[in-house]
């Protein structure tokens, strides 16, 4: 699966640096079991992105718009520990 590594600025001005997924990338089955309900889609602020945090195991917000840095992209295996 196609991952990311990247760091940005967070509103509070403090630098984070995520491993992630984008929700395109991530396994149906996967989406299937994580994601609840079934709202329609938020308008998101320019530049932000939502994402799944590799590292936490959970949605996050990856904000495009103060990158710093070059954004890496790897392919990864992930073990979501569900049936794919």
């Amino acid at each position: 699966m196609k991952s990311y590594r990247a760091s940005f600025v967070k509103k509070s001005g403090e630098v984070r640096e995520m491993h992630f997924a984008k929700i395109g990338d991530l396994p149906k089955n996967f989406l299937d079991t994580v994601v609840k309900g079934t709202s329609s889609a938020r308008d998101l602020k320019e530049g932000l992105e939502l994402v799944w945090d590799l590292e936490v195991g959970s949605f996050r917000m990856f904000n495009w718009k103060s990158v710093e840095g070059a954004v890496k992209e790897e392919d990864v295996e992930v073990n979501f520990g569900v049936k794919l």
